[in-house]
């Protein structure tokens, strides 16, 4: 059972009565964030990757829809994309590290438990708005696409990687769609980095997380930097081969990315958590008609 956070309460933004309080970190406390985010990967393993396996079947899918339907120019674009959805992806990894920190059961359901949340409908605003960036990323890679090669399209992986490295435009166009895919994810970081564990944790309203979000990138701009790198670079190791690494990649960011709001954010010690009334256990001898509870007479 992973201890809870006791973190060091000196160097902590002042408290100007518009959200919690913000402190300031450096990159030892990102080390942490991810070893204590690795420590409750390995204590529940089978849950994590069961949330989150499908994530890297709707990357393969995705890659086989690209190639069978000859738009070769979106695959780096949607794998790079995934990245401004995994903050709302990994919403039950949030649930289970804070269960573990509490002391509390941690299991597969009870990373369920995150949909019972009073603040659940604030997620899956911020959750919207993040799926909306992925949706503008997509269209504004296939805009630059276009831009660079009009509508010519490759006819398959080396002639499409043979375009991109071998000429003016190609070039052109990795400058330009990192250069753009740079200001998808910087607005990611900012309004989502600490939000869906501020709001799973303090039940706060999507407004106030983004707004605490974005002071905690500003108190911390090197190590909230530095933190985006590693997101990034982690995914990209994830991704290969044929995105099968995110199995273990994105449960790993779920917990650490817990941990580091514990880091960035001061704990209110006030707080009283938000008990949820019992759920009744069902036996498995009931499976599967426990499912469809309406039938039963």
């Amino acid at each position: 059972m992973a201890t809870p956070y006791q973190g060091n309460v000196t160097n902590v933004g002042a408290a100007d009565g518009a959200g919690p309080v913000v402190r300031a970190i450096g990159i030892a406390d990102l080390h942490r964030a991810l070893q204590r985010g690795w420590e409750d990967f390995k204590a529940v393993p089978s849950h994590a990757i069961i949330l989150c396996v499908i994530y890297p079947v709707i990357g393969l899918v995705l890659a086989r829809l690209v190639h069978g339907y000859s738009v070769l120019p979106l695959l780096f674009p949607l794998a790079a994309g995934f990245a401004l959805l995994g903050p709302f992806a990994a919403i039950g990894l949030y649930e289970l590290s804070r269960r573990r920190e509490a002391g509390e059961p941690a299991s597969a359901w009870d990373a369920f438990e995150v949909f019972r949340s009073p603040s659940f409908g604030a997620m899956l605003g911020l959750g919207a708005l993040l799926l909306s960036l992925f949706v503008a990323w997509i269209m504004t890679a296939q805009a630059v696409y276009t831009a660079a090669f009009g509508h010519e399209t490759a006819a398959n992986i080396p002639d499409f990687a043979n375009h991109v490295l071998s000429t003016a435009q190609g070039w052109w166009l990795i400058v330009v769609g990192c250069g753009v895919g740079f200001l998808f994810a910087l607005a990611t970081l900012c309004i989502s980095v600490i939000s869906f564990p501020l709001m799973l944790d303090r039940h706060a309203g999507a407004g106030e997380a983004i707004a605490t979000s974005i002071r905690a990138v500003l108190r911390n701009p090197l190590p909230m930097a530095a933190w985006g790198l590693i997101v990034a670079a982690l995914l990209v190791l994830g991704s290969l081969p044929f995105f099968l690494g995110l199995a273990v990649v994105i449960p790993l960011l779920g917990h650490a990315t817990w941990h580091l709001y514990r880091e960035v954010i001061v704990p209110d010690p006030a707080a009283r958590p938000v008990i949820p009334p019992a759920r009744p256990r069902k036996p498995a001898a009931d499976f599967p008609a426990n499912l469809f509870p309406w039938k039963r007479s």
